[in-house]
């Protein structure tokens, strides 16, 4: 991926880790994201379970109501990416196994 970097990304990074609740998370989306931009995020997150679960494309651009060509751009990220869907999916898998 290219280098996008700087100090206010940076600045979004701590941000967004000193937040320590889902409600904080929450409000803080609200304020810095749009409504679809929040949504086409929850969309992907969906979409890279889906994958993780064996789907196949067809099946999660129905579901999800994505495009194939985003699934694709997931998947790349998951199998080449910075490990960022991985560390959420596992966190997420052991949150659900305690339940």
């Amino acid at each position: 991926m290219q280098n996008y970097r700087s100090g206010s990304v940076e600045r979004l990074f701590k941000a967004f880790s000193l937040l320590k609740t889902e409600d904080e998370c929450s409000a803080f989306l609200e304020d810095i994201c749009t409504i679809t931009e929040i949504r086409d995020m929850a969309q992907r997150l969906d979409t890279a379970l889906l994958l993780d679960e064996g789907k196949n494309y067809q099946s999660i651009s129905k579901q999800v109501g994505i495009s194939t060509a985003t699934i694709s751009r997931v998947s790349r990220c998951i199998n080449y990416g910075s490990g960022g869907y991985k560390t959420v999916i596992d966190r997420l898998k052991a949150e659900e196994e305690k339940k």
